[in-house]
C-alpha cells in the first residue's frame, strides 16, 4: 500500500466492537490501542468517556447504563462502516460499558488508527458523538441526593432539528421514540 493510499475496506472487518456486560469490569483501553495499530497508521486517535464525581452542583457516585444489546451492537457497526466511508482509516474499535459505572471509571473508549491524524481524530470524534445521539445504551445519574435519568445532548439536538424538518446530521438515529424527560 502506498503512503497515501485508503486501507482497504477488509480492515472493516477486523474492526472491533464490545458492549461489555455488567461485572465485566473496566475497559482494557490497551486492548483496544493495540487493535488499532497497524504498520501504515501514523497516528492513533482516541476517546476515553469517564465518569465525573459532579454534575449541575450534585456530587455523582456513579452511573448506571442499560442497553438493547443486539440493537446496540448493530447501531455501533453501522456507526464505524459510516466513520470509514466518511474518513480513510486503518482500524477501529469502540467499547461501552454497562451496569455500574463508578466516578473516575471509563464508561466508553473509541480507538481509531489512519495514515494520518485528522483522519483518526475525526474519526473519534464522529463515533463518540454518533454514539451519544443514537445508539440505544441509557444512562442513569446516580447522586448522593438521588438519581435521574439522562439524555444526551446530542440525541436531543438530533430529535429538535427533524421536528424542525432539519437533515439530522450523522447516521440514522434508532431511539426516534426515546421521550425527553423534564
Amino acid at each position: 500500500m502506498a503512503a497515501d493510499e485508503a486501507p482497504t475496506t477488509e480492515a472493516a472487518c477486523q474492526d472491533l466492537v464490545e458492549i461489555l456486560d455488567e461485572g465485566s469490569g473496566r475497559l482494557d483501553m490497551g486492548r483496544y490501542v493495540d487493535h488499532v495499530r497497524d504498520l501504515s497508521a501514523g497516528a492513533i486517535a482516541t476517546f476515553e468517556g469517564t465518569t465525573r464525581d459532579h454534575f449541575d452542583g450534585r456530587r455523582v457516585v456513579e452511573l448506571r447504563y442499560e442497553a438493547y444489546g443486539a440493537m446496540a451492537r448493530r447501531r455501533l457497526e453501522a456507526i464505524l462502516r459510516e466513520a470509514r466511508a466518511a474518513h480513510a482509516l486503518c482500524r477501529l474499535a469502540v467499547a461501552h460499558r454497562l451496569g455500574t459505572v463508578p466516578a473516575g471509571e471509563a464508561s466508553v473508549f473509541v480507538a481509531a488508527s489512519a495514515v494520518h491524524r485528522a483522519d483518526a481524530m475525526e474519526a473519534c470524534r464522529y463515533v463518540i458523538d454518533e454514539i451519544k445521539a443514537s445508539v440505544p445504551i441509557w444512562k442513569k445519574e446516580v447522586y448522593d441526593d438521588g438519581e435521574v435519568w439522562k439524555e444526551n445532548r446530542e440525541f436531543l439536538d438530533r430529535t429538535d432539528a427533524e421536528k424542525q424538518g432539519k437533515p439530522a446530521a450523522g447516521g440514522g438515529c434508532c431511539c426516534g421514540s426515546k421521550v425527553r424527560v423534564s
